[in-house]
């Protein structure tokens, strides 16, 4: 029976739609039983976001993924909705593991928690379940599309990979969720480093706007990088100047390092 295989619970911030999310089924299918369940639109950059305006509809998809035809669940929702849809109103009992991706375009830097791909994983993370956000870097700015010139085979073996070694043992107590950034000329051969999270910015916003403030202004970004101002032992420089498969140990504990009573002696100085 499907419910006595190991249980992985896939999605993403692409949509349902997207062939990086097509990618990870098929690389984490050897691994267990696969339910995918995404935003039925495209959700990129709404962290883990619970909108109100959503209304939770799941629609079941027949999808060709491989050589296999899937049940995927197309939901009314942020990523990080998808995954409280899933575990509470489509699988049999909590999975095993949660993967959040394969996501068009690198996730580092200090602006992740804008991620919808590294949202969804921290919801499911505070389910109490293993979770894994992956990405693929893009080079020429197709974020938002579904470019079929994007290759996801080696983001998807580095997908596989992880996955199993987390489904064989949980990673230590304070590793909520293993983010993995994969480089856009990377191969099953490129070495893979931990890393931590950057402090310093990677995409830099700039408003696009032609009128008055009352005309629209979407947001766009720019990427920014003095390499020679990247500390090595950070996702960006491993992913931007090494070009190696950064993997970085995140946690839902969110607490300042400040020692609390250096703080409090702080606040008292009034």
């Amino acid at each position: 029976m499907e419910s006595d295989r190991k249980q992985i619970l896939l999605t993403n911030d692409d949509g349902i739609e997207s062939p990086g999310l097509w990618a990870a089924a098929e690389a984490l299918s050897p691994l267990g039983f696969v339910t995918v369940a995404a935003p039925r639109q495209q959700f990129s950059g709404a962290g883990r976001s619970h909108p109100i305006h959503t209304d939770g509809v799941i629609t079941p998809r027949q999808l060709q993924i491989g050589r296999q035809m899937w049940t995927a669940y197309a939901v009314g929702g942020s990523p990080a909705q998808s995954v409280v849809y899933a575990v509470l109103d489509l699988l049999p009992r909590k999975p095993d593991l949660i993967v959040s991706g394969i996501n068009y375009g690198e996730n580092v830097g200090n602006s992740i928690t804008s991620s919808g791909t590294v949202g969804a994983a921290l919801e499911g993370a505070a389910f109490g379940i293993p979770a894994l956000a992956v990405s693929l870097q893009i080079t020429d700015g197709g974020y938002l599309g579904y470019s079929p010139d994007v290759q996801f085979s080696t983001a998807g073996y580095f997908t596989h990979l992880f996955a199993e070694r987390i489904m064989n043992e949980r990673p230590p107590s304070d590793v909520h969720v293993l983010k993995v950034d994969v480089p856009a000329t990377a191969t099953p051969q490129t070495p893979w480093r931990v890393v931590r999270q950057a402090m310093q910015p990677y995409y830099i916003p700039h408003t696009i706007r032609t009128g008055t403030l009352e005309s629209p202004g979407p947001i766009g970004y720019d990427i920014r990088i003095d390499s020679s101002n990247v500390h090595k032992d950070t996702d960006v420089h491993a992913l931007a100047v090494e070009q190696v498969v950064a993997v970085t140990p995140l946690s839902l504990d969110m607490t300042s390092r400040t020692p609390m009573d250096q703080l409090e002696s702080y606040l008292r100085k009034l």
